[in-house]
């Protein structure tokens, strides 16, 4: 008998611990065949679970934090931003929604080398990912609402960036360089062979009086 939709939604919402979660994962889990290809899969929504993944990266559930690393690394991997704007957990058959009060990773490691003559950029996430900023990893940095401080994200994979850390950020700027660019002289930094303003040349001699 196939199970209908409001009863899926129904045994989700009444999930009462990490187990539970980890089953419905489960049916998804890589088993060292690589990333599942969430992007491609189109199962019905089925409400909304109470977790939460905060800004410093630790994962919420039912107001908890989730302990156990493997486990939030397994989460992460069925991870997908859509179109909307909002982050779910995805497998073959179901689609449930998750709040992300800032990116769903953190990069909190980072590696500055030389391939082939060009700088290169290689990041750590906290849940395992590793990626080399440049066109198929693009960075932006922004500015922080209230402080005017900045942000650095590098896009991990579909529409989920990891949000740089602070000490990560410091590094980096160590290899920034004053360069030209379509939008004036700027401040950036270079990885693959492209160019990502971090501020304009003018904001970084301001801050540096």
């Amino acid at each position: 008998m196939t199970e209908s939709k409001p009863d899926r939604q129904q045994g989700l919402a009444a999930a009462a611990d990490t187990g539970g979660l980890e089953a419905l994962i489960a049916r998804a889990a890589r088993a060292g065949k690589g990333l599942p290809p969430v992007e491609r899969w189109n199962p019905d929504f089925c409400g909304d679970l109470d977790m939460e993944i905060r800004a410093d990266g630790t994962w919420f559930y039912l107001g908890t934090p989730i302990g156990r690393p493997a486990l939030v690394q397994l989460f992460s991997t069925v991870l997908r931003k859509d179109a909307d704007g909002r982050t779910y957990l995805v497998t073959p058959v179901e689609k449930v929604g998750i709040r992300v009060v800032d990116a769903p990773f953190v990069a909190v490691e980072a590696d500055v080398s030389k391939q082939a003559g060009r700088q290169v950029v290689t990041f750590r996430t906290n849940v395992g990912d590793v990626v080399e900023a440049g066109p198929d990893h693009p960075m932006r940095f922004v500015e922080e609402d209230g402080t005017g401080g900045l942000k650095p994200y590098v896009l991990v994979r579909g529409r989920l960036e990891a949000l740089v850390s602070r000490p990560v950020m410091y590094q980096l700027v160590e290899h920034g360089e004053e360069l030209e660019t379509p939008q004036g002289p700027m401040f950036a930094l270079r990885s693959h062979g492209e160019i990502y303003p971090i501020m304009p040349l003018e904001q970084l001699t301001r801050l540096s009086r």
